[in-house]
Parts: C-alpha cells; structure tokens; sequence
C-alpha cells in the first residue's frame, strides 16, 4: 500500500483524561523513526467534554452516536491542517474497556475520515489483540522501544505515562526487535489523571489540578491509599490493562474529605501504584522517562521521585516530546500495520503471538 519505504505519518490521540486531541507527525519506516514533524493540540470545549463524558462506559450498541460524531468532526478539523502526509494513525476515543469479557471501544470511524480528508486512515488498532487474547492495550510500548533504539540507549529502561491511567514501558534495547522475547514489558499501573480531574471537575468546575496546587495543600489519607493498594488488579501479573473507572472505590473513598485532602490522596494513590508497577519490572531499570500530562503536576512527580530508588527524568531530557508521544506512536502503529508488521506481542498486552492489530480505510474514488 505504501509507496515509499520511509513514510510522512501523521498520528492522534484522544486520551481518557479528555481534555483534547494531540495530533503528531513523525517520519519512519515502521522501524527507525528519522524525524519529528509539526504537532497540534485541539482542546475539548466544556460542552464536548460534557458529552464525553456522557458516553464514558458505553458500547457500540448503546447511544453513542453524539460522542462519535464529536470525535470524527473534531479529529476532522484537527487533520485537515497536516496535507503533506501519506497516511493517517487514528485511535478514536476510548469509551470503554473491558478485555476479559465484552472487548475495547474506541468510539470513531476511521473510513468517515478516509473519506473526509481524502486519505488512507488506520484505526481499530486494539480489537485484533483483544481476539488474539490480549489485553488491548497499552500499545505504545512497540514505539517506546523504537525511541529506546533513537537515544542509543543500552541498559534497561522504563518510560511511564501518566494519562487518564498510567502505564509503564520497560525496555531492553539490547535487543533487536520489539516483539522478540524479553525485550518489553508494558502493563498499566493504576489509575493517574482521570480521579483526580473528575474530581477537581465535579468540586470545582475546573478540569484538572493546575501544576499540582490543590494537591500541595492537602494531607494525604494514607489509610485511603492503604486500602486502595489491596485492589486485586495490584495482584495480577503483568501485562494488565485497565478501564478509565475501575478504581470507582477510590474515589468513593475520598468523598468526605476537604478539597485538598481528597486531591491529594488521589494523587499519593496514583505515585504509590507506580511504586507497584516499578517493582514488577523484570529488573530495575537505570532511569525512569515520565511522559503524559501527569508530568506537569508537580506535586505527583515529587510523591513519584521521593518514592523511588531510581533516578526519575521527564522525557523531553531525553530529547522528545512528552505531550505528543502518544499521538506520534499512533503514527508509528500506522505504518507497521499498513506494512503488516506486528504493533502488540506476548510481552506487552499478554497476546497469544505477536499480532498486527489495526484496519486501513481508504478513501472513496469520489473523495480522492
């Protein structure tokens, strides 16, 4: 399908903290990544996120036809400004997830925006992994690693992501492909963003917790957080994935305290599962890379740093973009799945084998 073996992509990504649409290019062959290009972020307005939040924890066969239409139209507008691309990665929106018994939901329709940009689109990049056995997700470790080979790196890594919910990438760059054995590990860690801007959105009317404020003035409940860490999820081998709500009982918990307290308990809940997560790495790695909005939460990276015995970097000291990582691996999966490579394996979502995971719309003759 590709005409040239190195391929401008661009990617997206709608994260489960919803507060907008990243939108990366990067320049790969699906292997090796040569070169980041121009990036946008679209912010949510407060009626769309009312909407998508309205859908959270539905299904393709419930009412979710206002959620996809957001998503489509407002990825449309994001698109329509990158032209000199030879394929789109689109992930959609996660609605809900649930592996083990009705599957993933990304909300979106990839063919829709085949048609509206009048390019190939790549999207429904879980379900393949998901009726392989997987787990769905995450499913950036395979660019993880890819940036692991770019910083030359040749000791154990790990990059964690703090979204709606946290996951960890540990990485063995000695080796030579993603998919061979031993060379990730990548499992979700617990929940991150998501309670905390539920909450600061519930109490207060504003989306998160600014550069971690409400946090520093709070106590943590440390026995909120005790209890939290006897959730059976922290109990299962890696790799482990998560729904946006399932920890509800979290924040249940916190709902008698003050505006602070319960703002930092959550957020000592959310260091303390990375805590958990570091130590089911197969070996400690050398440093610890932290991408995703959690990063500029100042308080959650202090919690994160005081409970570790590693060195605890933001990932742009490595030289890449902690806002667009994700955006750009939907760009990475794109094109492996456009070339039929694998984007998941055993390591990293728990699939039976190594699996390609994803469908490629093209547009229309109309619309070319």
């Amino acid at each position: 399908m590709l005409k040239d073996q190195v391929v401008r992509v661009v990617g997206t990504m709608s994260g489960t903290s919803l507060d907008g649409v990243d939108a990366a290019e990067i320049v790969t062959d699906g292997h090796a990544i040569f070169e980041f290009g121009n990036s946008v972020f679209r912010p949510y307005t407060k009626s769309q996120v009312a909407v998508l939040y309205a859908a959270l924890g539905k299904w393709p066969d419930d009412d979710v036809a206002d959620a996809c239409e957001l998503i489509e139209s407002v990825h449309a507008e994001v698109l329509s400004v990158f032209s000199d691309v030879d394929l789109i990665g689109f992930h959609g929106q996660t609605l809900a997830h649930d592996p083990k018994k009705r599957g993933t939901y990304q909300a979106g329709d990839g063919s829709i925006l085949s048609n509206i940009l009048g390019k190939n689109v790549v999207w429904d990049f879980r379900s393949a992994d998901v009726l392989m056995g997987g787990e769905g997700a995450p499913l950036a470790p395979f660019y993880h690693f890819a940036l692991a080979k770019k910083m030359n790196a040749t000791d154990p890594i790990a990059i964690l992501n703090l979204g709606g919910v946290g996951n960890i990438t540990w990485i063995n760059p000695s080796l030579p492909l993603p998919q061979s054995d031993g060379a990730l590990l990548a499992f979700d860690t617990g929940p991150a963003n998501a309670p905390i801007n539920d909450l600061i959105l519930a109490r207060l009317g504003k989306p998160y917790d600014l550069d971690g404020k409400i946090a520093a003035k709070g106590l943590v409940n440390q026995e909120i957080v005790d209890q939290f860490l006897q959730h059976p999820f922290f109990f299962r081998k890696p790799p482990k994935s998560l729904d946006r709500d399932a920890f509800e009982g979290l924040s249940n918990a916190v709902t008698g305290l003050s505006d602070a307290d319960a703002t930092a308990t959550l957020t000592m809940a959310c260091a303390a599962s990375v805590v958990l997560g570091l130590q089911a790495c197969p070996s400690p790695p050398s440093r610890l890379l932290v991408t995703g909005g959690g990063r500029r939460n100042p308080t959650l990276m202090g919690m994160i740093v005081d409970a570790c015995s590693i060195p605890v970097v933001l990932i742009e000291e490595a030289g890449f973009d902690g806002d667009m990582l994700e955006a750009q691996a939907f760009a990475y999966l794109a094109v492996r799945v456009a070339k039929g490579l694998p984007t998941s394996a055993s390591g990293t979502t728990g699939v039976r084998a190594a699996t390609c995971g994803g469908t490629v719309s093209q547009p229309a003759d109309k619309y070319r």
